[in-house]
């Protein structure tokens, strides 16, 4: 074991950030901490990296308290949503300050930051200017210089929340392969849902400074045990059988085909939109004022009346 947050409450004056959070990440692991704006992963992302002190619980890394130590004694790296490179910098002096800072020799700094500009995709780029970067560029230089001291434990914050979707998609993937390959153990927070699923081995959605569910993406997926969680991952229909509630995820729903004849306990519904998603349609049916997300070989016509049965074994059982 890595790292462990236990029991981790961070107050400010009389508002709960963080409440009561307990959490592990293993040796190698990528851990995203998920959920709506004001959930509190930020700020958990932070007290790990010791910019805010919690008022009980402990940050353990590597079997050590370190709860009070300084964050430059804690020998992580940071990577930020706005990157913060310094623009009268070149990239390679960029990617090199951590280095510096920490007294390496130049032939090291030279050496490890070739080292980094190739693995990032960007060699030949170290005598460039910052400012001349595109933005998924001057991304790639802030992952370089976070790993450029070769942290044990990187901390990345939105790293690419201030990029357009498709750069965002294509630096999630290389950045997802990076980490893996490295086997470097992350913590990284993501408002988004797709980003943290392909990026992560282990998923923690926080709702409210608290944490509702861990577990691996597919196990949250699956199995995310409280609505919230459920709405979160993009299981919005809720339905109850027997006295029990039950989050509908996609998987779990088929279209009758037109002129069969529907089983007992079907549910009647409206398209409400269809659309194209590669090798299948991604339909929205609105079921008892509900919005089902349903998988399709075939597109369906918005405004046209469908069945739709259920898998049982395939629903979510929801416990809160």
């Amino acid at each position: 074991m890595t790292l462990a947050i236990e029991a981790v409450t961070v107050r400010y004056g009389e508002t709960i950030a963080v409440d009561q959070v307990t959490l592990t990440v293993a040796t190698g692991e990528v851990l995203a901490l998920v959920g709506p704006s004001g959930c509190g992963k930020s700020t958990l992302l932070r007290t790990i990296a010791g910019l805010v002190q919690p008022v009980s619980g402990q940050i353990v890394w590597q079997g050590r308290d370190i709860t009070q130590v300084p964050t430059h004694q804690r020998g992580i790296g940071l990577m930020f949503q706005d990157h913060a490179l310094f623009t009268h910098r070149s990239v390679a002096d960029n990617i090199a300050f951590g280095l510096k800072m920490a007294g390496a020799s130049t032939s090291r700094q030279h050496e490890r930051t070739h080292e980094l500009l190739e693995m990032v995709g960007l060699a030949g780029f170290g005598g460039r200017s910052v400012e001349g970067l595109s933005g998924g560029e001057a991304q790639r230089v802030a992952l370089a210089r976070a790993l450029a001291p070769e942290p044990e434990l990187l901390l990345l914050d939105e790293p690419l929340a201030s990029l357009d979707r498709a750069r965002r998609i294509e630096l999630n993937a290389e950045l997802a392969r990076l980490l893996h390959e490295l086997r470097q153990t992350s913590v990284y927070v993501t408002h988004d849902q797709d980003e943290a699923f392909s990026v992560a081995d282990q998923v923690g959605v926080m709702h409210g400074g608290r944490l509702l569910r861990s577990g691996s993406p597919a196990e949250v997926w699956r199995d995310p045990q409280s609505e919230l969680v459920a709405r979160f991952v993009g299981h919005e229909a809720i339905i109850e059988r027997d006295g029990q509630r039950f989050a509908v995820r996609p998987d779990a729903v088929a279209l009758v085909p037109p002129g069969d004849r529907p089983a007992d306990g079907s549910y009647a519904g409206t398209v409400t939109a269809c659309a194209f998603q590669g090798d299948r349609y991604g339909l929205l049916i609105e079921v008892d004022g509900q919005q089902w997300r349903v998988f399709s070989a075939d597109p369906s016509v918005v405004g046209s009346q469908v069945k739709l049965t259920l898998r049982p074994d395939m629903l979510s059982p929801l416990i809160g």
